[in-house]
């Protein structure tokens, strides 16, 4: 299984350099707000349909490590 982090991306001149999920326009913040706000992973991904299960754990294992 490759790192879930891999699936987070950081490039200066997309988002303001802001973490998103696999170079797409879809910041890390924009999912963990969407769980913050009592989002299933289920309602999320309907949400989102760009994104992928594996996407969700990412954003989470991302905001841990910042801790």
């Amino acid at each position: 299984m490759a790192n879930l982090l891999d699936r987070i991306t950081i490039n200066p001149e997309q988002c303001g350099g802001r973490p998103c999920i696999r170079g797409m326009r879809i910041r890390v913040i924009d999912v963990l707000d969407l769980f913050a706000a009592g989002l299933s992973s289920e309602q999320i991904l309907e949400e989102m349909p760009d994104l992928e299960p594996e996407d969700l754990q990412a954003a989470l294992q991302y905001a841990v490590r910042l801790k």
